[in-house]
């Protein structure tokens, strides 16, 4: 049987869900990119990791292949720390193979390892501060105790290094500010991405796959009462 490439590939984890639920025969087979990547943002450049997944396989014999970014590491305050970035990735990693494991979707249920970015990134040094990501503000909340979040899009040019090439990116990040009893926490979410010399080709398709993951989010944080202003990216003016 002669294997063909998807017209309509999809973007999404939640795409390989529903071709399942439609009946279709599955495969993925996830591969791990940490990049170093130089972003720009506000006019200020630094540099980063950037911990991507590139989820493969056949839909009923038909191929297609897509990445999803987890988290960004850098050794100053714009994102998070290093070995924070690692747990934050593979906690996001773990969601989405539970997610495939109830659709009855075979995965090789791989994390990243901190070993890896030791080897890797510069400079390199433990940090204990408290690792928290958009569930546990919704457990929170559904404490009983009051959240807001502040929510902030923004398009930040980027590019990102292999070992024989370089490649511009522009990354669609979302900046979310939870404030609880008196603390804040500031942290960062990567929902798409779009080749920058492609922006008329791929950009809407971007918006349009941030924006499916922004209101996946936007339901979680209704369902359990934190308090937000909803923004999507058409509203973003590069």
């Amino acid at each position: 049987m002669t294997t063909t490439e998807l017209s309509h590939s999809p973007h999404r984890i939640t795409d390989l869900l529903h071709q399942r639920e439609k009946g279709g025969d599955v495969s993925c087979f996830p591969e791990f990119e940490i990049l170093p990547v130089d972003f720009l943002h506000k006019k200020n450049g630094f540099k980063a990791y950037v911990f991507l997944c590139r989820f493969s396989g056949e839909i009923d014999d038909q191929t297609y292949s897509f990445r999803k970014c987890y988290a960004r590491g850098c050794p100053n305050n714009l994102c998070a720390h290093v070995s924070q970035a690692v747990m934050i990735a593979n906690r996001y990693l773990q969601r989405d193979y539970h997610r495939l494991s109830m659709a009855a979707i075979n995965v090789d249920e791989k994390l990243f390892t901190l070993e890896d970015m030791i080897v890797k990134f510069d400079g390199y040094k433990e940090q204990h501060s408290p690792t928290l990501a958009l569930e546990d503000y919704i457990h929170i909340s559904d404490d009983g105790i009051d959240v807001t979040m502040e929510i902030k899009l923004e398009y930040v040019p980027a590019v990102e290094y292999f070992s024989n090439y370089k490649n511009s990116q522009t990354f669609l990040t979302v900046d979310f500010t939870a404030s609880s009893v008196g603390n804040k926490h500031t942290f960062q979410r990567c929902l798409s991405c779009y080749q920058t010399n492609r922006e008329k080709e791929e950009k809407a398709t971007s918006n349009g796959v941030a924006n499916a993951r922004l209101k996946e989010l936007y339901q979680l944080f209704d369902a359990s009462g934190i308090t937000y202003n909803k923004i999507f990216f058409e509203e973003v003016q590069t």
